[in-house]
């Protein structure tokens, strides 16, 4: 990567109206979360399951709830809990800076379930959780289409990675699970991230020109925020700025740059205030 990369990202952005903010797992790793959708990722974030062979997608499947409801709770309360913890890097805050600055209309895009975004002050209207949150709860049946906060604590043992506590619903008194889409679900309850939904096209159908697409931190092994971004630029007309260490090949006129999300963020920031 050049820096007259970093040069154009800073043009574009200082000339666009509109700012997309299409972030995956990656985004979060300088904040210090674990990216764990490689298997080698999850059993280095959760040793526990290496030594059981459990892979993330079967952590991160209903079936779970079903078997194993204190194992299931286990992993999601422990995410709960280092989620609630973890301070948002200032990666965050620069992008809030640039949207005062350039007084861009923005929209964040997201398949994380952490929260992040708006732990750092962005506007709940302004974010589209594709996947759902982990600070909302439904019921595991579910006996009806009501989803409601998790203000709940949960002391998770982690040798074993399973929680005593196990949250139920208050419309029929079974299980409750987080609200989140996982591998292979059928049961997840779309009300919240389709409203979201909504709030994005509609915004998406009154944009002017000139809009640039951020995609950080979005990897292949769930190419959902991939996805997006191209559907996106199609729509948009906008330039896809990818952001990401591996995975960063882009077609021009888009532009690459191989890097973690604070590392370019801050290069991206510093070309803007010289």
């Amino acid at each position: 990567m050049s820096n007259n990369n970093i040069g154009k990202v800073v043009k574009i952005l200082k000339n666009s109206k509109n700012l997309i903010i299409a972030a995956g797992a990656g985004i979060g790793v300088d904040s210090g979360l674990p990216d764990f959708r490689s298997k080698e990722g999850f059993w280095k974030a959760y040793p526990p399951y290496k030594k059981l062979g459990l892979s993330f997608y079967e952590a991160a499947n209903p079936a779970i709830f079903i078997d194993n409801p204190k194992f299931g709770w286990g992993f999601y309360g422990h995410r709960l809990n280092l989620y609630r913890k973890t301070k948002p890097h200032k990666g965050f805050y620069y992008l809030q800076e640039w949207i005062e600055k350039f007084s861009l209309n923005y929209f964040i895009i997201t398949s994380n379930v952490d929260g992040q975004f708006q732990k750092s002050g962005f506007n709940d209207e302004h974010i589209y959780e594709v996947h759902g949150s982990i600070h909302y709860l439904q019921c595991l049946t579910p006996c009806c289409n009501k989803i409601w906060k998790n203000n709940l604590e949960f002391n998770i043992n982690e040798s074993t990675m399973c929680s005593n506590f196990l949250p139920t619903c208050p419309y029929c008194g079974g299980y409750a699970r987080p609200n989140i889409l996982m591998f292979g679900d059928v049961g997840w309850i779309s009300g919240r991230s389709d409203m979201q939904e909504n709030y994005f096209y509609n915004w998406l159908n009154n944009l002017l020109n000139n809009t640039i697409i951020l995609e950080i931190g979005a990897g292949t092994a769930v190419p959902t925020i991939r996805h997006f971004t191209s559907k996106l630029a199609n729509l948009t007309n906008g330039i896809i700025v990818r952001i990401n260490p591996n995975e960063y090949t882009i077609e021009e006129p888009n532009i690459s740059l191989p890097l973690r999300a604070l590392e370019a963020l801050e290069l991206i920031n510093k070309g803007i205030v010289v």
